[in-house]
């Protein structure tokens, strides 16, 4: 389904934001601080029902954190919905999400890992932008949190571009050029997950945001050969390397990550960066997901569009 993107209004000072864990629960400390953050943002903070739930890995049922999720767009007082966290289970509640409905009440999303699977499925289905982004409970509330990782919110408040370059963190080329498109994707994992569904990820002219965390090479190997042989590294117009937190060999026969990720970008032979500090890292920057964006290895620069109206 081809949708127009639509893009949620800026908060402003005083506006409600909603506090959901649509995957696992959330670690209640971290939670609170970042609760503490957003507030000190000025904005007023309302908790999904189901946020303190626990469900085995899950933050309550399925249906409490599908009602969490449609509360949230369907209150007219909330202006922007915030996951807590990621951990697992987004993909349970996909196919029962109303997206006509969200399609009707658009307004800020904001997460990442787990949350990569609802950011596809509601970018696709819904045709909203979203944000992947730091959460409360595993990003924001940490007491070591990277004041990038922070300023990063500013840009829910204000439409603005903003282009990465090595004045944030070095960068590496892999493949040379220049390529453009509405930038998608986010954990590999959580886009392998999607082929074979109705919300297979669609990267065709796409600019391609992969990150992950806790895998070793083989497994990042096997993920990227799939997403390769179904056509997703052919079909992306280029690739936005984030970081692969932890993805260490955990026996001695084994190939270093950087040679499996460089081995599938260069038989896309699309343009190609990595290292940028994306995804499960310290700071962690924010990006809009749907929204034009541009990759020129010559300059060493992302460029990237307002996620905002």
């Amino acid at each position: 389904m081809i949708l127009p993107f639509i893009k949620p209004f800026r908060l402003q000072e005083g506006d409600t934001v909603a506090v959901i864990a649509p995957a696992s629960p959330p670690n209640l400390d971290n939670l609170e601080r970042g609760i503490e953050f957003l507030q000190g943002l000025g904005l007023n903070v309302i908790r999904g029902k189901s946020l303190t739930n626990i469900n085995g890995y899950l933050a309550g049922t399925d249906e409490e954190r599908l009602q969490d999720l449609h509360e949230a767009f369907l209150d007219p007082e909330v202006k922007a919905i915030i996951c807590a966290c990621g951990g697992y289970g987004t993909g349970r509640i996909a196919a029962k999400i109303d997206y006509e409905m969200i399609r009707h009440h658009p307004k800020i999303f904001w997460g990442y890992s787990d949350i990569t699977f609802l950011h596809t499925a509601i970018r696709q289905e819904a045709g909203l932008v979203t944000f992947h982004g730091p959460m409360l409970g595993s990003d924001i509330g940490k007491e070591d949190t990277h004041p990038l990782s922070k300023k990063c919110f500013q840009q829910i408040f204000q439409p603005t571009e903003w282009s990465y370059t090595e004045d944030i963190s070095p960068l590496e080329v892999v493949v040379e050029g220049k390529a453009d498109g509405p930038l998608v994707g986010g954990n590999l994992s959580l886009l392998v997950s999607t082929l074979g569904t109705k919300f297979e990820i669609d990267t065709k002219d796409k600019l391609l945001l992969i990150e992950d965390v806790n895998e070793e090479p083989r497994a990042v190997d096997r993920m990227l050969n799939q997403l390769y042989m179904a056509g997703k590294l052919d079909d992306a117009s280029g690739m936005v390397i984030g970081d692969f937190a932890d993805c260490i060999p955990k026996r001695d026969l084994s190939l270093a990550l950087h040679e499996v990720i460089d081995h599938y970008v260069k038989l896309a032979n699309k343009p190609a960066m990595k290292d940028f500090q994306m995804g499960h890292c310290n700071p962690h920057i924010a990006v809009p997901l749907g929204v034009q964006a541009t990759l020129d290895t010559t300059e060493k620069k992302l460029s990237v569009d307002s996620g905002l109206m």
